[in-house]
Parts: structure tokens; sequence; C-alpha cells
């Protein structure tokens, strides 16, 4: 019995890495805006740095967060804060 209950808890795909997208912001530059551009040069987005991203995973949207970055060992690394799950019944609202 306790080999059923273990195998029922654990789920085939739950060790498969998945790749997440952070999304920050986009950028609707003309071509020859982009090719104008150089080292240093600052390509402006259409958020500001205290809103919301979004998190991707193929494409779909999964949730919604704020950047923050780890303190400790980790200094300096970008994390995000999940504020919002996206469930099937809101979508992506």
């Amino acid at each position: 019995m306790d080999d059923f209950a273990h195998t029922k808890t654990t789920h085939p795909l739950q060790n498969i890495p998945v790749e997440v997208t952070v999304s920050v912001g986009r950028a609707r530059p003309l071509v020859r805006e982009l090719l104008e551009l150089g080292e240093n040069a600052i390509l402006p987005l259409d958020k500001r740095i205290d809103d919301p991203v979004d998190l991707f995973v193929g494409g779909r949207l999964i949730a919604r967060g704020q950047l923050e970055q780890i303190e400790g060992s980790e200094a300096g690394q970008l994390a995000v804060r999940l504020t919002h799950v996206v469930t099937q019944e809101t979508d992506d609202g």
C-alpha cells in the first residue's frame, strides 16, 4: 500500500525543467532606429521600473510579479515575487 500511495503523489514529469520567460516590457522602434543603435544606446520600453512583469511558459502567460534583487550570498541577482498566478478561469487577466 505504501508503494501505491507514493506513486499517486509523484508525477513522472515533475523533475523535468521548464524554461520560464520573464517579460519586463516591449519596444517598438522603427527599423531605421534599430540600425542606428550602438554600444551604450538606450532602448526605451513601454513599462516603468516598478510595473509588474509577465511570466510565460511556452508562450503562455502563467503569472505576474514584481522584480526583486536577491540579498545575501546571491546579492545582485534578480528574482520575481509572484503577485498573481493565472488560472484557466481568469486566463491572462
